[in-house]
């Protein structure tokens, strides 16, 4: 770009008509049966995007989404907040299930 020029290059993105209904209805459904939930996307390649939901009573779970504007489009339509990263107050807030913690122990025994 020559010096002076006021054009800025931006990256477009495309917004997805609309989130699969699947989806807005399991973020719905989870948010509702923890009495709210907040949200962290994070990009897992090709596979899409992972939703990670942590409900205010501490209960945790996730859905696939097939890229991350979907899945923030899906947590907009189904009223769940998107945290940008991992803060502390909300890793704080999880509470993992007993099978949970005996099944990560299996895993580490395992190995």
């Amino acid at each position: 770009m020559a010096d002076g020029s006021d054009t800025t290059l931006t990256a477009e993105q495309t917004t997805s008509e609309q989130a699969p209904q699947g989806l807005v209805a399991g973020l719905r459904s989870f948010a509702a049966g923890h009495g709210g939930a907040k949200a962290v996307i994070e990009y897992v390649g090709k596979r899409g995007a992972r939703i990670v939901l942590v409900g205010s009573d501490g209960a945790w779970g996730d859905q696939f989404a097939e890229d991350t504007v979907t899945a923030r489009e899906a947590c907009a339509q189904a009223g769940v907040t998107v945290e940008n990263a991992w803060e502390r107050e909300l890793m704080d807030q999880m509470r993992p299930s007993n099978d949970l913690w005996r099944s990560m122990a299996r895993r580490t025994m395992a190995r």
